[in-house]
């Protein structure tokens, strides 16, 4: 006989335009996973200070800002329900790990702290393999300004006034290959860390999202039966222009 483990938290370690927003979506319309998000996204005190409404000359050390601020995160991220949920890219992970080296500094490695403020914490690791597809989407959103759809065509998320998309291949290149880089330190971080992740990839995620919310579910030990009733709350914005796109960074030197 075997005992269930009883997570807290749980902490989706990924990198942007894979998926991750449809699945904080989908976990937090559950009402018993937690509200997760980036809550420790722009990595700069200043920016968390502000976030959360503390008064940073009120406290005598860092240490002591910060456990006000991971209070006001940890809060955040447990929403209504009883477990916190967060989602981390990695472009904003080693910001993260090292105030917590500050916050805990007598335990000895990245795990131990994050589990000593958040309790047991599962860690989903969602990943796009194809890294082309990653950095069209990407830069696409970015020159855009629109990140997300709702399913009825409304904009969820806007970032910048309209503007029109334009290709660049060097852009492309960067962002192919900041993405890849941020996979491989997210594998190198776990296997340091001795962490087995629960592993999803922006493919499965967006081909049946309730049947991977209902993974997830049981994993966390949550009633797996509510992934049925879930709306699936975006839309994919890939079009034409992103496979345009594709096709000429693949035919590049040709």
């Amino acid at each position: 006989m075997f005992s269930v483990i009883k997570y807290q938290s749980y902490i989706i370690c990924t990198s942007p335009r894979s998926g991750s927003t449809l699945l904080c979506k989908l976990l937090a319309a559950t009402g018993k996973t937690g509200n997760p998000n980036s809550h420790f996204h722009v990595p700069e005190i200043a920016s968390w200070v502000r976030d959360y409404g503390v008064c940073a000359e009120s406290y005598e050390s860092e240490q002591y800002l910060l456990r006000a601020i991971f209070a006001g995160a940890k809060k955040r991220g447990i929403g209504q329900s009883d477990m916190f949920g967060l989602r981390m890219q990695r472009g904003s992970f080693l910001y993260f790990v090292a105030k917590m080296k500050i916050l805990y500094p007598g335990l000895s490695s990245d795990l131990k702290r994050i589990e000593a403020a958040f309790g047991n914490t599962l860690f989903i690791y969602l990943t796009r393999e194809n890294k082309i597809d990653q950095a069209v989407s990407f830069v696409k959103a970015e020159q855009t300004g629109l990140w997300h759809l709702a399913p009825d065509g409304t904009e969820l998320e806007r970032l910048s006034d309209p503007q029109t998309a334009s290709y660049d291949e060097n852009e492309i290149k960067r962002r192919f290959d900041e993405f890849s880089s941020f996979d491989q330190e997210w594998k190198s971080w776990f296997v340091n860390e001795g962490i087995e992740p629960l592993r999803i990839t922006y493919d499965e995620l967006s081909a049946d999202p309730k049947s991977v919310l209902s993974e997830v579910l049981d994993k966390l030990n949550v009633n797996q039966r509510m992934a049925e009733e879930i709306e699936i709350p975006v839309a994919k914005l890939a079009d034409g222009i992103n496979r345009d796109w594709i096709e000429r960074f693949l035919g590049r030197g040709k």
